[in-house]
C-alpha cells in the first residue's frame, strides 16, 4: 500500500499521517513544480484557471514506482468540486491498471464533489473504492472516522484481508 497526497494548507497531510499510522503504510507527497500562492483567494483563482483550461501542472520530483503496491490511498483537498490539477497529472503519469484506489479529500462543505467520477475516468483499469470526505477544520479529530473507513475496506493494520 501507498498513501499519496497533495496538500496546500496541511489538512490533507494530517489525514495522510492518520492513514499511514493505521495501516503501517509509507507516504508520498504529490507536489507541483511551481508553488501555489499561500493566500486563500489567490490559490482559489489559480486553481479555477487551471481547471478551466485543463492544465496539467508539472510535478516536482519523480513519480513513485507502484509495481510493489496493490493499494493506493489518494488524498487531496477539494478544489472546485474535484481534485487539484497536480493530482490529475499524478494519476495520468502512472499505470494503475489492476490497482485499488481509496480516495479521500479534505473540504469545507463540498464533500467529494465529482472527484471519484474523475478518478474513475482517469483510471479505467483501477478499482476505485468508497471515498472519505473530511472537513478541513476537523482533521485533527478524524482519526476514528479514518480508521473506520480503512476497516470497511479490510485494510486496517493487523486486520485479516
Amino acid at each position: 500500500m501507498l498513501v499519496a497526497y497533495f496538500t496546500h494548507s496541511g489538512n490533507t497531510r494530517t489525514v495522510a499521517d492518520q492513514i499511514a499510522q493505521a495501516t503501517g503504510t509509507e507516504l508520498f507527497r504529490i507536489e507541483a513544480a511551481h508553488a501555489y500562492p499561500s493566500d486563500y483567494d489567490a490559490v482559489v483563482e489559480v486553481a479555477r484557471e487551471e481547471l478551466r483550461k485543463g492544465r496539467r501542472p508539472a510535478l516536482h520530483g519523480a513519480l513513485p514506482d507502484l509495481s510493489a503496491h496493490e493499494v493506493l490511498f489518494l488524498g487531496f483537498p477539494n478544489w472546485w468540486a474535484t481534485m487539484p490539477m497536480p493530482v490529475f497529472t499524478f494519476l495520468e503519469g502512472l499505470d494503475l491498471e489492476g490497482k485499488t484506489i481509496l480516495p479521500y479529500c479534505t473540504h469545507e462543505g463540498s464533500g467529494m464533489g465529482r472527484s471519484v467520477a474523475d478518478i474513475r475516468k482517469l483510471c479505467p483499469g483501477a478499482k476505485v473504492l468508497e471515498g472519505l470526505a473530511i472537513r478541513g477544520s476537523r482533521v485533527g479529530m478524524a482519526t476514528s472516522a479514518v480508521e473506520e473507513w480503512i476497516a470497511r475496506a479490510g485494510l486496517l493494520q493487523g486486520q485479516a484481508r
